[in-house]
């Protein structure tokens, strides 16, 4: 898409990590630039400090240097950062990932921009043509972007709504951009994503499939799951193993912490050694959704989310296939009752010692 962009490309992510993906992706974007194409990338603050972690100092630098670079070209580097101290702090930002250029098309999914994400853990994006790229597009401006009118105004052209037939649904909230000085503490606002997922569980019927980094929701959404749990929807949850992320444990034991619960009110969690990173809720085998949302804390106070909701049958059947590929893939293993019983006495405490900071991880 980058390389046939001519008027304009815009590319939104939560980190880049200086690696052969990122570099090809930058040099593309440098090229469009060059060729005369405006080119505008977003960058969510927090989210590169967090992926700065994995690169040693002279990728750090051999990034800086690289996005210093397009910024003389004229191409529009930007970082998003809340409007608040207390919301910089605590992890504000936003984890959208949308990319749109002149030719009419929209990705739009779950993947950073790391060799992690296109080698390693799992990943679903989708490609989208019609009136929806320009809602994308659009919305770029709610996740901390700049978008030129005179850019909608040639998707318009290029976009036909007649000839649009898959009916798409967009939800998105910035919760940074509810909140006051105090950010996330204290903040009681409503989570459009948050409350359209908790709108979807409460209406199952039969079954409920989700994948998710980290299964580790705000409560409103735990407690949804638990409640069709209970009344006999069968639910399934695929998420990360203990070792998908190197870098800590932490985010494996926000989510441990909640086994008890979940096996308790029969729902089935599986983890993958390699690292399940898609965000999907299948609901019915009717109802699909997917997107950026992580299910957690985060996603709900303190990130900039959105997802992509369909009932047809062409947005369905692929997330159907993709939960019957997983219940196949070895490298997803049930957590059971013995599994948690077998695990070691110092696991065992550190779940006890930092599972109730699960709010922060």
């Amino acid at each position: 898409m980058i390389r046939e962009a001519r008027s304009f490309v815009y590319l939104s992510a939560f980190y880049v990590e200086w690696d052969a993906y990122a570099v090809e992706l930058l040099n593309a974007l440098g090229d469009a630039r060059a060729r005369g194409a405006e080119v505008n990338l977003l960058i969510d603050g927090f989210g590169q400090r967090l992926g700065a972690v994995l690169m040693s100092s002279a990728d750090r630098q051999a990034l800086s240097a690289r996005l210093d670079g397009l910024r003389s070209s004229g191409t529009t580097v930007s970082f998003y950062k809340p409007a608040h101290l207390a919301q910089r702090l605590l992890g504000g930002g936003q984890h959208v990932k949308i990319q749109v250029s002149d030719g009419g098309e929209a990705i739009f999914g779950s993947s950073n921009i790391t060799k992690t994400s296109f080698e390693g853990w799992n990943e679903y994006s989708v490609a989208v043509r019609g009136p929806i790229t320009r809602t994308l597009l659009e919305s770029y401006r709610e996740i901390g972007g700049t978008v030129s009118d005179r850019h909608l105004r040639e998707l318009d052209e290029v976009c036909d709504d007649t000839s649009a037939d898959h009916e798409l649904d967009y939800w998105l909230c910035n919760p940074n951009t509810e909140q006051g000085p105090l950010g996330p503490l204290g903040w009681r606002g409503e989570n459009e994503v948050t409350s359209r997922m908790i709108e979807m569980l409460d209406a199952a019927r039969t079954s409920v499939c989700i994948t998710s980094f980290y299964f580790k929701p705000v409560e409103p959404l735990m407690a949804a799951l638990v409640r069709a749990a209970k009344r006999g929807v069968h639910i399934e949850v695929f998420h990360s193993h203990r070792d998908a992320l190197a870098a800590t444990d932490l985010a494996w034991i926000a989510a441990a912490v909640n086994y008890d619960r979940l096996l308790s009110s029969g729902v089935t969690v599986f983890e993958n050694r390699h690292g399940e990173h898609s965000k999907i809720i299948l609901v019915d085998d009717d109802w699909v959704a997917f997107g950026s949302y992580n299910f957690e804390d985060a996603a709900h106070d303190r990130l900039a989310e959105a997802m992509l909701s369909s009932r047809d049958s062409r947005a369905v059947e692929p997330a159907a296939a993709i939960f019957a590929d997983l219940r196949r893939d070895p490298d997803n293993a049930a957590v059971t009752w013995e599994t948690i019983a077998s695990r070691p006495e110092h696991l065992r405490k550190r779940i006890a010692r930092f599972g109730r900071f699960k709010w922060w991880m």
